[in-house]
């Protein structure tokens, strides 16, 4: 029992070691680039890493998810004839929740254990501990380049998603249930708002820098040699998607206030 009690505290210490850390090294990320102290060569290849090499899982998730949508709700609007309010409610589904939420999922599960793995081992095999001796810091080495290419680039997939969602969503309703191209293009017009797109690229850059800083964070806090790799590219992509949830809440809490202006006809 002694033993239980000693590893269950010892476990919920090192999660408060770990959680501090992260909020230390988002502060740091943070006045570094206030002073501008930028790896330019590190950014560019981390962000051809995040935008390009992801683009083809996120165009994927997000065709699917637009058409599975679409075979949910335009079933049910047909009933009660409502129709032409199908392309609207998709896209704004889309816009505000399901492209923003769903491609930062698909990032942390690729993108951000890539960061806990990449830089854990570099913990382990103390390749940190040579950046130090070579006056480099890690953070301007490693960790910013890493932050301003999430929220650079999970933006631009975000909007691809979006396009892609939506025209998935074109592609069901036309070929299953006769609803026009031209009626779901125009049923999307009246729904969306300017702000719509503005809360998604929001939301997205958000996403971006938790996941960055979270996948960075538990890679630099990594012990144990090849296990604690293991186990650190696991939990991080698990914060990482608890972390997006909870950030989702709250952003709409401040993004989504008030009454809607979606018009039907």
């Amino acid at each position: 029992m002694k033993r239980q009690k000693k590893l269950t505290n010892e476990g919920l210490e090192g999660w408060i070691r770990r959680i501090n850390a992260t909020l230390l090294l988002a502060g740091q990320v943070i006045w570094h680039l206030l002073q501008g102290r930028i790896h330019k060569r590190n950014t560019i290849d981390q962000m051809l890493m995040v935008g390009p090499g992801s683009l083809s899982l996120s165009l994927v998730t997000a065709v699917f998810v637009g058409m599975v949508f679409t075979i949910q709700v335009a079933r049910e609007f047909i009933y009660f004839g409502a129709s032409s309010a199908v392309g609207g409610v998709l896209s704004i589904s889309l816009t505000r929740e399901l492209a923003p939420v769903l491609t930062a999922l698909v990032i942390a599960g690729r993108v951000g254990s890539a960061f806990a793995a990449e830089i854990g081992t570099m913990r382990v095999t103390e390749q940190i501990d040579a950046l130090y001796i070579l006056r480099s810091d890690p953070v301007d080495y490693l960790v910013t380049p890493r932050v301003l290419a999430c929220m650079t680039m999970l933006p631009v997939l975000t909007l691809f998603s979006l396009i892609t969602g939506l025209a998935g969503g074109i592609l069901i309703a036309d070929s299953l249930y006769n609803i026009s191209p031209t009626m779901f293009i125009k049923s999307s017009r009246n729904f969306l708002q300017v702000w719509d797109i503005i809360s998604a690229i929001i939301k997205s850059a958000t996403f971006g820098a938790l996941l960055a800083v979270i996948g960075c964070s538990w890679g630099l806090t990594t012990t144990g040699g090849a296990k604690g790799v293991g186990q650190s590219t696991t939990t991080a992509v698990v914060i990482s998607t608890l972390a997006i949830f909870a950030a989702n809440f709250f952003l709409d809490l401040i993004l989504f206030r008030g009454t809607g202006q979606a018009s039907i006809g």
